[in-house]
């Protein structure tokens, strides 16, 4: 969630401007002045009816609803929202008020209980009633935005005629009309979440208030079908996110939410879905979830395990209830109370209410290769057996938004434990309040300085003791989906450059019972020193010259280190030391040093042994070039 720091003003200026756009030609203001009576958002009037019928013949739905109604019902006991920044931020007080007023506007149009109206009407006056939404930090503009604007919308019949005037009027002078002030409205050149929350907030504002300001309407409208495709394109070719799990989950389920409005109103999508990729970033977000349960959450990203409304979108739009098999598996559970911390979650029932889910069957395939901005590889052994491997890769660029430098990175699963991780982020304003820079692109910036950020705490290589070259870029050069040998191989050698010769690294899972990680090094004319990490949460002991053992939840994993050079096996601390930087506990950073010669190559097989295929014998040495000939 950052700022880009390469504004450029014209750029900006230019794509306000553009009244002249491709999409004018679909006359938006003709369409908006003859857009539905109120309710008009996400769910028209009288479609309550179609959410009823799956309510009742459908437990898992009406376990949702009956949630949403009992959250609903704490909600109005809880004094309305305060104006509190947490330091620059007043995201988590509009992430709030979005839950709130989504949940009691729900929970009124499903029952007609005034209760929950006029609870929603109070928390829209009190947040109205703020001096202003912050558009120092435009995304909490654009969801106080998108919450009071959902709540007026739905709410219309219910709400006095002062209330009405007071909230309008909000969503115009503290959402709408800052959003045209360059030094906060950047967000429409941005190719990331920003674009993508931001766009989705004012033109749920837009659309709210339509019929009384048509002009500025058709003005959020045009400008949003004219900039949502910068971040869109970043999903080409293959669905996968440059920024991660985390941020897919709220770039992409704003940019459905954007989609599904939109298509309410204009019975289109003019074109956006067709973007290439989008439509299949369904399967990046499932494939990204582990036989634990825990996402491969590289950037700044947290584990995830939980419900995620836009999967519904996707599963609904692309004819594949298969898509939800990770959501179904949320929904098997029996507290649903866990899932009313999603601000979206009513939303679960308007785009999933047709699909059958008790018919889901696990995805056809085990493997899953995405190209793009930031290119990464998942693969596993099975869907269904908790006890089975998974192998997620990391290749790309630290340049992305929210990058790290961890190109070349792996997290890996088996018999249940996550045995190589990755710690993700570290909240924000932990790190902003001792005045660490966070969101710096450039090789010289502090960003790198964070523990948790650089390439000396990822799964991968570092040379000298040198970071990684944000400039660098590596994609996954082959993949094989064979159940006998999958693997990844990617050329990691732009990464590091002027700190090696060459560098490749392939990932395998060899006859569905271990990984193997192999690395081909070429030095430079110089001594070269190589680290190979691995960041676990178990306990590890060296058991002898060229092997490790793991122990996590009774469980063990062996990691058998076999090279052409010399090497020696190492721990690294798990904490920086800073003042700064979060604590990592009950974590290890483990691996091996070896010095390279002048020029010299060397190949380094490194197997991962899950407890039970202890007795499998893992000599598997061969060149990846000659991986593609193996498993046949």
């Amino acid at each position: 969630m950052t700022r880009i720091s390469f504004f450029v003003p014209v750029l900006y200026l230019l794509c306000c401007l553009i009244s002249t756009s491709s999409f004018a030609q679909n006359d938006i203001k003709s369409q908006l002045s003859q857009s539905p009576v109120h309710p008009r958002l996400l769910l028209l009037k009288g479609e309550e009816g179609l959410i009823r019928q799956s309510i009742s013949s459908n437990a898992y739905w009406a376990k949702i609803h009956q949630a949403i109604l009992q959250e609903s019902d704490s909600i109005i006991g809880l004094h309305p929202i305060e104006r509190i920044k947490i330091g620059r931020r007043l995201l988590k007080r509009s992430r709030e008020a979005l839950r709130r007023v989504f949940y009691l506007s729900y929970s009124y149009r499903m029952t007609g209980l005034m209760k929950y109206a006029e609870r929603a009407e109070r928390e829209m006056l009190a947040i109205s009633n703020f001096s202003d939404w912050n558009p120092s930090h435009f995304l909490d503009v654009a969801e106080m935005t998108m919450a009071v604007s959902i709540g007026y919308d739905w709410l219309f019949d219910q709400l006095t005629p002062s209330s009405k005037q007071t909230i309008r009027d909000a969503i115009i002078k503290k959402g709408i009309l800052p959003s045209f002030d360059a030094k906060d409205g950047w967000f429409v050149t941005a190719n990331h979440n920003w674009n993508q929350v931001c766009n989705a907030g004012m033109v749920y504002g837009a659309l709210a208030v339509c019929k009384d300001s048509l002009d500025l309407a058709t003005k959020v409208v045009q400008r949003a079908l004219n900039t949502i495709h910068l971040p869109m394109d970043e999903y080409k070719p293959d669905g996968a996110y440059p920024e991660g799990y985390s941020y897919w989950e709220y770039g992409t389920s704003f940019n459905v939410l954007f989609l599904s409005a939109i298509d309410k109103i204009f019975h289109s999508d003019f074109g956006l879905c067709q973007s290439q990729g989008f439509l299949k970033t369904g399967s990046f977000l499932l494939n990204m979830t582990g036989t634990t349960g825990e996402c491969f959450n590289w950037g700044d990203c947290g584990p995830g395990e939980h419900l995620n409304a836009a999967m519904f979108w996707f599963a609904q739009k692309n004819n594949d209830p298969s898509l939800l098999w990770v959501e179904k598996h949320y929904l098997d559970g029996n507290d649903y109370s866990r899932h009313t911390k999603d601000r979206l979650l009513p939303a679960i029932l308007i785009w999933g209410k047709d699909i059958p889910l008790e018919q889901i069957v696990a995805p056809r395939s085990n493997v899953w290769v995405g190209q793009g901005a930031n290119p990464v590889a998942m693969m596993r052994t099975s869907w269904s057996d908790p006890n089975g491997i998974y192998l997620g890769f990391k290749a790309g660029s630290s340049s992305v938004n929210h990058g790290h430098m961890d190109v070349g990175s792996f997290v890996m699963e088996a018999d249940g434990v996550r045995w190589a991780s990755d710690f993700g982020s570290q909240e924000y304003e932990s790190l902003e309040s001792k005045g660490i820079s966070i969101f710096g692109r450039t090789q010289d910036a502090q960003r790198w300085s964070i523990f948790r950020i650089n390439n000396f705490t990822h799964n991968t290589l570092s040379f000298n003791n040198q970071l990684q070259q944000v400039k660098g870029y590596a994609k996954i050069d082959q993949s094989s989906d064979r159940p006998k040998f999958s693997y990844f191989i990617s050329d990691l050698t732009s990464v590091y450059e002027n700190q090696i010769s060459s560098a490749q690294r392939g990932v395998a899972i060899v006859d569905s019972k271990y990984v193997l990680v192999r690395d081909e090094l070429r030095a430079l004319g110089n001594k070269t020193t190589v680290r190979w990490i691995l960041q676990t949460q178990a306990t590890p002991e060296i058991t002898s010259k060229n092997t490790i053992r793991l122990t996590k939840n009774g469980k063990s994993l062996s990691i058998k280190i076999v090279s052409s050079a010399k090497f020696t096996i190492k721990t690294w601390p798990s904490e920086s030391g800073t003042n700064y930087d979060a604590p990592n506990p009950r974590t290890s950073l483990l691996g091996f040093e070896l010095e390279l010669e002048a020029n010299q190559k060397a190949a380094i097989d490194v197997y991962l042994i899950p407890g039970s295929s202890q007795n499998i014998k893992a000599d598997f040495h061969q060149e990846l070039k000659s991986w593609s000939s193996m498993g046949k």
